[in-house]
């Protein structure tokens, strides 16, 4: 039998390769890798031996040094054979399995000790914050997550006695050495073994994807973590207050139960830390800054008064609104979820939202709006101490100023309401779908107008914008906050989890996003349209033009964003439109991946209409809809991708769409970068419908998990290109110059 030789580094097997032989390790050393743990392979062990029962690999295999493989071409039927002629293979196949049982079962018993540990610290450390926060009269900001955190409940874990189990077997084994053992009985070892270990390591990825949660909430790349928020404490404190010394030793500990744990992002908290210890290290004897720096901004004093008296509202409405916000700044916990504390935040939404209707009214006969009234409409903002003095200067300074443009598709939310009052646009579909010409239709149908006052409605501008006020932005407005039970729409300070001048959502911010997702998914906001010419004989061709979304930005601090609808009215050429925080908390890219997705999915069921999910009629939303609704039965897919099919389903919550989000999410930021993170159905039909840009398709050609895929790809591309080839030499021929829109889309079929 022939040696293979590889050379250090090298992955030999991963995950969803078929297991065709087994492979018996001569020389060197192998890792072996799966989600939740890890252990090494020297001589003597035997690689696939724990996934040939299932057909596919599930661990990945890397040399870390130079390895001598001896394969042994072995299909699950041709074990018993194997086992029952080569006495000596079949005794090193056992021991090397249960060695490898044994380091996983190792593996999950600390990884379940750590998660029932780490639970507990993360629950005590954020109380023991909430502490320190009180103590100094700081409002405790809320961690994301956290309220829907619980400690870990397996709904099947492994039993206490498999690890006995097996160590019976092989001392059984070991006695009966000088015996030959009957390859029937080898064979139900080794069978049963396999399902045991792909239990175990079920389990263990279950335990490593609850950790890496618990591991997000305490660092992640948005910010929005413990770490931050102790930092951030520490920062306001100052270096010399009493209890600077206990925070400091707080987030060392941190640091030290993050370094060790596999799923944090290293270069990640090497950046964190080193920011921290620079900021730790200019922090001045002082506590704080003593300068006022709303000081050299009148215009910012006495902020509430000068909104409500532009707003023109009712004295009973301004006195109560007046009441309720000075209740809410005074509130220690503004998050409270107590019956008090929801009743008040309900009683200032209302209230905000009568003010903005009346002072926005107001501000479209006024060419000079004062500055707190343009913050109030861009930020929510109502009161300097309540957003803190230097937030408020901070917000002052930058009103005139804000980093978007109506030309590129970016807005505020004051620039949208104006865009709509003179015509530029048309009012958003409401919660229930109905956009403005369907809610009058409707009022009159019912008897509540009469078909003049219709009439009169469809042309009256101010009851359109009052529509988009009334029955859109309060909705938008608290799903883009994301923390729907403690939403407040007023600008408050114990909402700021990042530096307002860094999350600030800027045109260079949404091109930047926008940028790295059109890079990778090349087509995303490409349309099909009609394109005729009948100078040149082309009766119909289907062209692909790019129509980017229109991007409208909410008065507040928010964690997610929306994609509210797909088109404008009935015409698929027009700009879908997205919502997001004009102080955007987490990573805008990351949002607008997911709202690409939505829109993907969105856009797909406008065109296919009843049919969406008609596998039949394939489109992306069908066959998504078909592999998810029959993933059990489908015999091309492994028994460990069934089951990450499911704990990922239970994850979406059972939506489709959801978990069709979740996948493209894994396509943009994983596999288009070569990090598999798919199963072969799911990449099939990403690839078909969202396909790679031709970049990313040239280096991944390389890749046995894209083949198939690919070439399936080019066959239709090269039909498609064959054609526009033919087009271009006709048009040619008869001297006519070839129509940009003919070059433009062939250039598309090219990139």
């Amino acid at each position: 039998m022939a040696i293979k030789e590889f050379p250090a580094g090298e992955i030999l097997f991963q995950s969803e390769q078929p297991v065709t032989s087994i492979h018996l390790i001569t020389r060197g050393t192998v890792q072996a890798t799966y989600p939740g743990g890890s252990f090494q392979l020297t001589k003597g062990d035997v690689i696939g031996i724990c996934e040939l029962h299932l057909g596919s690999y599930y661990i990945t295999y890397q040399t870390t040094e130079p390895v001598s493989l001896a394969p042994y071409p072995c299909s699950k039927a041709q074990l018993s054979d194997l086992m029952s002629s080569n006495v000596e293979m079949s005794g090193r196949i056992i021991f090397s399995l249960y060695k490898q049982l044994r380091a996983i079962l190792d593996q999950y018993e600390q990884a379940r000790t750590d998660c029932d540990q780490f639970y507990h610290y993360l629950m005590d450390s954020y109380a023991q914050y909430s502490s320190f926060c009180t103590k100094h009269g700081v409002s405790a900001r809320a961690l994301p997550g956290l309220e829907t955190l619980s400690e870990l409940v397996l709904d099947e874990d492994v039993p206490d006695w498999l690890g006995g189990y097996y160590a019976q077997f092989l001392s059984l084994v070991k006695n009966s050495a000088s015996k030959k053992m009957s390859s029937a009985f080898m064979f139900g070892l080794l069978s049963k073994a396999n399902d045991d270990i792909h239990q175990v390591i079920s389990i263990c990825r279950i335990l490593y994807d609850y950790k890496a949660d618990l591991i997000g909430l305490l660092m992640n790349e948005n910010r929005l973590d413990l770490f931050d928020f102790y930092a951030g404490l520490l920062y306001r404190i100052g270096s010399n207050e009493a209890d600077s010394t206990a925070l400091q030793a707080v987030i060392s500990d941190m640091m030290v139960q993050l370094e060790s744990h596999a799923s944090i992002d290293h270069d990640m908290y090497e950046k964190r830390v080193s920011e921290y210890h620079d900021r730790l290290h200019s922090l001045s004897a002082h506590t704080g800054d003593s300068t006022d720096a709303a000081g050299s901004s009148a215009d910012i004093i006495d902020s509430l008064n000068t909104i409500l008296s532009y707003s023109q509202v009712d004295e009973e409405t301004a006195f109560a609104f007046k009441v309720a916000v000075e209740q809410f700044r005074k509130m220690t916990d503004k998050n409270s979820s107590d019956d008090s504390a929801r009743k008040l935040r309900q009683k200032i939404t209302k209230l905000f939202y009568d003010v903005y209707e009346k002072a926005f009214l107001r501000s479209l006969h006024d060419e000079s709006i004062p500055k707190v009234v343009k913050m109030f409409f861009n930020f929510g903002y109502v009161d300097e101490q309540l957003a803190g003095m230097k937030n408020a200067a901070y917000l002052c300074s930058i009103v005139d100023y804000l980093p978007t443009d109506p030309s590129k598709g970016l807005y505020t939310l004051y620039e949208w309401l104006l865009a709509i009052y003179k015509g530029k646009k048309s009012p958003s579909r409401n919660e229930f779908d109905t956009d403005y010409q369907a809610y009058v239709h409707e009022l009159k149908t019912s008897g509540k107008i009469t078909a003049a006052e219709e009439t009169t409605m469809l042309g009256d501008n101010e009851k359109i914008v009052l529509f988009e006020l009334q029955s859109v932005f309060p909705s938008i407005n608290k799903i883009t906050f994301g923390r729907i039970s403690s939403f407040c729409p007023v600008f408050s300070e114990h909402n700021i989890l990042k530096d307002l001048d860094t999350s600030l959502v800027s045109v260079a911010s949404v091109e930047e996003a926008f940028n790295h997702i059109r890079s990778v998914d090349f087509s995303a906001y490409y349309r099909d349209t009609i394109y005729t010419n009948a100078d040149l004989g082309i009766a119909k061709e289907y062209i692909s033009v790019e129509v980017l979304p229109d991007i409208i930005l909410m008065p507040n601090m928010g964690i997610r964003g929306v994609m509210w609808q797909e088109i404008e009215g009935r015409k698929r050429t027009t700009p879908s439109r997205m919502m997001v925080s004009i102080f955007q908390m987490e990573d805008l890219t990351n949002i607008f991946i997911r709202l690409t997705a939505d829109f993907r999915w969105e856009m797909c069921k406008r065109i296919q209409g009843p049919r969406w999910n008609d596998v039949t009629e394939p489109s992306l939303t069908s066959e998504y809809f078909d592999y998810i609704q029959f993933y059990k039965k489908n015999h091309e897919l492994s028994t460990d991708a069934k089951e990450k099919i499911k704990l990922s389903m239970q994850k979406a919550k059972n939506s489709f769409k959801e978990m069709f989000i979740r996948d493209y999410e894994s396509w943009v930021l994983y596999e288009g970068a070569g990090s598999p993170r798919l199963n072969k159905i799911a990449r099939a039909i990403l690839f078909s419908y969202c396909p790679f840009s031709k970049g990313i398709r040239d280096t991944l050609k390389a890749n046995p998990l894209y083949k198939e895929t690919m070439e399936r790809y080019d066959v239709k591309l090269g039909q498609r290109l064959h054609h526009y080839n033919n087009l271009f030499q006709k048009i040619k021929n008869s001297g006519a110059p070839i129509p940009p829109e003919i070059q433009a889309q062939k250039e598309f079929l090219e990139y």
